[in-house]
């Protein structure tokens, strides 16, 4: 074996073992910063941005994907009066590259799978103010809310006020401004439903 591949064995190894060393679970003293950090819970190595745990909530058995940002409040320094600005369910798997980011309140329901690069927010800047940068304008915070067992597709965006209802299908790349009712597929920019199901009728047009 050449020495570039037991140098490349050497860094493949140490990366695996900073996977694993490096990754928040249960019980862990990052873990303890949390609300509420549930058994079985996991938040991947490496993470992009991490602050405000003490109003997180995350359930029992659920993942935030490496790469990923998760944050309650503006800045690391911002006293929150709520220990649930940013609240994670039972069984929810958050993909790659995602990013929850909340000033007031981000709700996700429990068996919520998302795919990677997916952007949930209930903040905006504002742009009123010309005399100040766009960056240090804020909007008002309006409440986000993903309920149980919906399914996310890849690079998806839900905005401030959204909610997506249960068992809901928002497609890849969709833009989520309004309300998704339950049991329905929403896609495009802005999202609209183009399926949904109905008791004794099953699947079909909207």
């Amino acid at each position: 074996m050449s020495a570039r591949d037991l140098a490349g064995e050497a860094i493949r190894w140490a990366w695996e073992r900073a996977t694993l060393l490096g990754a928040i679970r249960a019980g862990d003293h990052r873990a303890r910063r949390f609300a509420a950090f549930g058994d079985q819970s996991v938040i991947c190595f490496p993470v992009v941005a991490l602050f405000g745990e003490g109003s997180i909530r995350m359930g029992t058995g659920s993942v935030i994907g490496p790469y990923a940002s998760l944050s309650a409040g503006i800045d690391p320094d911002q006293a929150l009066e709520r220990d649930d600005v940013v609240s994670i369910g039972d069984h929810t798997v958050i993909g790659k590259g995602s990013g929850i980011v909340a000033h007031e309140r981000v709700e996700i329901g429990d068996h919520v799978w998302t795919g990677p690069h997916v952007y949930v927010t209930d903040a905006n800047h504002g742009y009123e103010d010309l005399s100040e940068p766009i960056g240090r304008q804020f909007a008002p915070s309006r409440p986000v809310r993903i309920c149980d067992g919906a399914w996310l597709g890849t690079g998806a965006l839900v905005l401030p006020g959204a909610v997506v209802g249960r068992h809901v299908v928002v497609g890849a790349g969709a833009v989520v401004t309004g309300a998704i009712p339950d049991y329905s597929v929403a896609v495009g920019n802005p999202a609209r439903v183009v399926r949904r199901y109905r008791e004794g009728e099953g699947w079909g047009p909207p």
